[in-house]
């Protein structure tokens, strides 16, 4: 087994990461070693990058992906050499108060969890991996309980949008907000998981999905994720999402930004009684504000949408099988395939609102 691989090191907050040798730690009891094929570029990585999250540094990058299992550990029964496997960022402990109450997407164990040590060393010295995985390399060490496996027969760069951003969008619609056919649903912000966000919204035969971005240019990509609608966002939003849903605005809306002034904006342009799903996430000084009249008269719902509310075993495999069977297509999610070394690009992307997925080939 290779000592040294290569990884995508991000050495201090606001700083440019680069690919670097780092050393791999032996797989211990209950560990599996992956050889990582796929890995999405995630705007929570980005986030690690530009400060909203805080993790600990020197990090490796990197948590949207997949790979092929090719080292376990003592008493690892879920999985076996040559298993083709989606990686799970926050993989549930199955044991705490929330995962006994059916809640394993808040685990106690993992959740807010956004760096660890994992004995991966960089010039003699620790480094962090992001949400336990550090998955910009060529390998990774995990619990086995983070690792799910998927037919070898679906595609890895699909498998890999399975880990995060599709599961983030598809689980909002069908568990959080439990949209129903007929219904009207407003999507604002069309990265990977905005668009997984109208696609699961389409399939579970919402009449109409109206999708907002601040750029023209992802209203093809956001036809082809099935949106019924794309509006350029302005300050004229709610009052545009009006005269499409009979002026009421919209039974449901999903906020896919993480930002304030967007989460505002999916209040306004859902009708009485309607849900607001909140999907992005945000920075905690970027704060919200409702007068208590509105909240009281609008009898709306505001929550948000942690990891899909998913139980990801069950349903990573799921989603794996529609993929398969043509019921769920990703591919137009993925708008640049790239190398490691390009990752930083794909963040300057990102941040000018471009593109949907971009997924590292490895």
């Amino acid at each position: 087994m290779t000592a040294y691989f290569n990884g995508l090191v991000l050495r201090s907050g606001g700083t440019r990461p680069d690919v670097a040798e780092l050393h791999m730690p032996e797989v211990g009891p209950g560990q599996v070693r992956v050889r990582v094929r796929a890995a999405g570029v995630c705007h929570s990585d980005l986030s690690m990058v530009n400060g909203t999250i805080k993790p600990s540094y020197p990090l490796v990058l990197g948590h949207e992906a997949a790979g092929e299992v090719v080292e376990i550990g003592d008493h690892v029964t879920r999985a076996a050499v040559g298993d083709h496997v989606v990686l799970n960022w926050q993989p549930a402990c199955r044991s705490c108060w929330f995962c006994d109450q059916g809640e394993p997407w808040l685990c106690s164990t993992s959740s807010g969890v956004a760096s660890l040590e994992n004995g991966v060393t960089l010039d003699g010295g620790p480094v962090h991996v992001a949400l336990g995985l550090g998955a910009f390399a060529e390998q990774v060490v995990a619990p086995e309980n983070a690792v799910i496996r998927v037919p070898s027969s679906l595609p890895l760069e699909l498998a890999a949008l399975l880990s995060c951003g599709v599961l983030t969008g598809a689980g909002a619609v069908r568990n959080t907000a439990q949209v129903r056919p007929g219904e009207s649903v407003v999507v604002i912000g069309l990265g990977g998981v905005g668009l997984s966000v109208v696609a699961a919204a389409r399939a579970a035969g919402a009449a109409a999905v109206i999708a907002v971005d601040v750029s023209e240019s992802k209203k093809a990509l956001a036809e082809s994720a099935g949106a019924t609608d794309f509006v350029v966002s302005s300050d004229a939003l709610s009052k545009e999402i009006r005269s499409r849903t009979s002026g009421r605005g919209a039974d449901h809306a999903f906020e896919c930004v993480g930002r304030a002034t967007t989460i505002r904006a999916a209040w306004r342009a859902t009708r009485r009684g309607g849900k607001v799903t909140v999907v992005g996430m945000g920075s905690n000084d970027d704060v919200v504000s409702l007068s208590a009249l509105d909240i009281f008269s609008s009898a709306r719902t505001l929550r948000s949408s942690v990891y899909g509310s998913a139980d990801f075993d069950v349903e990573i495999p799921r989603l794996a099988e529609e993929v398969q069977a043509g019921r769920l297509k990703l591919d137009h999610l993925i708008t640049d395939r790239i190398g490691l070394a390009e990752v930083p690009d794909a963040f300057d992307r990102m941040t000018r609102g471009e593109g949907a997925r971009s997924v590292v080939a490895l």
